[in-house]
């Protein structure tokens, strides 16, 4: 194979996006082959290429070596394992799958396919901060971490956003709020950079900001294996909003606000100078450093390509789909929590939220939603009982 065939899955926001980048050449090695959405009317500008309204016919074809799918979250499973089942390279928009227990039936079919690549839309991983960021943890000069923060509260939406699909801020049609849609980049960067957690408690608010059923404000403590700690902050519903990543370790602290790292270094280990110094009120001395990281990186454009050379030269993902179970897992732990007003342990219990979720399905009786907190004292309201 010399160029990818690809064909682009749902034309919404995000896909007519691939598909423009795809149409206007700028990934080399691939083209536009075919494009699906079963909105016959949204097909109409891509006169050049195949078009279908069945995800399943695009599938068996024979058009394309490989598929973009960036349909409603629920369809990102089972159009994803019909892709793989049937050869085709596949990448997939974040979620890669709503819950946990569909991710697993995602992976499970790459597991029956290995041959074939298997990508997640992370663009954020391209974002030479964040990549700068996980380099500096990961290599050991913020010593052993000790405290994340992040407080992402810059995804405002207004409430002609939500009304502009029925589908959105459902429990049936996107599977929850903010940590489903906006956030799922922002908790794959977390993990990709801090390791899992293996604790979370949070509280979640339904509809505080908006006429929504699902949650639009998180606020979540998590605990990490090596007992560090961690606040994630988010909502929709908050102007001008934030987004501060802040982490301490014992050599230091780095924050990232306004496209800017700053490093705090502490000349030698807090943890080492604690015990030695003879002083009650010293600290450790420090220097401070602005760290140069480019701006934005190549974000979707740059994980397609990686996609395509992956294909066609085996270059290692930098976003393996795989690894996007631990992004939902985050988001699923943070709700489950609130819901039941309990610490959920990670790895969680995938089938326990999956029959939770679909009692919130059950119950729905659409998004406009009396406001309230998801939480233990109203959980049968949260079921519409």
């Amino acid at each position: 194979m010399k160029k990818v065939r690809i064909g682009v899955i749902g034309v919404g926001n995000m896909g007519s996006l691939h598909a423009a980048y795809l149409r206007e050449k700028r990934i080399p090695r691939a083209e536009l082959a075919a494009v699906c959405d079963i909105d016959a009317s949204k097909l109409d500008r891509y006169t050049a290429v195949p078009t279908f309204t069945s995800s399943a016919r695009l599938i068996r074809a024979g058009v394309v070596d490989a598929v973009m799918i960036a349909t409603p979250h629920y369809s990102h499973t089972t159009i994803g394992m019909d892709a793989l089942d049937h050869g085709l390279h596949t990448l997939v928009e974040k979620p890669i799958s709503v819950h946990k227990a569909d991710c697993e039936r995602l992976i499970a079919a790459h597991k029956r396919n290995r041959k074939l690549v298997f990508c997640a839309m992370f663009n954020q991983r391209t974002d030479p901060k964040y990549a700068t960021v996980r380099s500096l943890v990961r290599n050991g000069e913020l010593g052993t971490l000790q405290r994340v923060n992040w407080i992402i509260t810059n995804w405002f939406r207004s409430e002609a956003y939500y009304a502009s699909g029925g589908w959105r801020a459902t429990w049936k049609g996107e599977g929850g709020g903010v940590l489903l849609n906006q956030c799922p980049h922002n908790l794959d960067l977390l993990q990709w950079i801090c390791g899992m957690p293996s604790k979370v408690t949070a509280f979640c608010s339904l509809g505080k900001y908006h006429s929504i059923e699902v949650e639009d404000e998180v606020t979540a403590y998590l605990e990490f294996p090596n007992k560090a700690t961690g606040v994630f902050i988010t909502t929709t519903g908050e102007a001008p909003g934030t987004n501060r990543l802040e982490l301490a370790g014992d050599r230091g602290k780095l924050v990232v606000e306004h496209g800017v790292i700053t490093f705090t270094r502490n000349k030698e280990s807090a943890r080492a100078f604690s015990r030695t110094t003879p002083h009650s009120f010293a600290m450790p001395e420090v220097r401070n450093e602005t760290i140069p990281a480019g701006s934005g990186g190549l974000q979707h454009p740059g994980i397609t390509r990686n996609f395509v050379e992956a294909i066609l030269d085996r270059k290692p993902l930098l976003a393996p789909a795989i690894e996007g179970i631990n992004s939902v897992e985050l988001a699923n732990a943070m709700l489950f929590s609130s819901f039941t007003g309990t610490t959920v342990e990670l790895p969680m219990d995938g089938a326990a939220y999956e029959k939770h979720l679909k009692k919130l399905i059950a119950s729905s009786r659409g998004a406009k939603k009396t406001r309230r907190r998801a939480g233990p004292a109203n959980l049968n309201a949260s079921f519409g009982k």
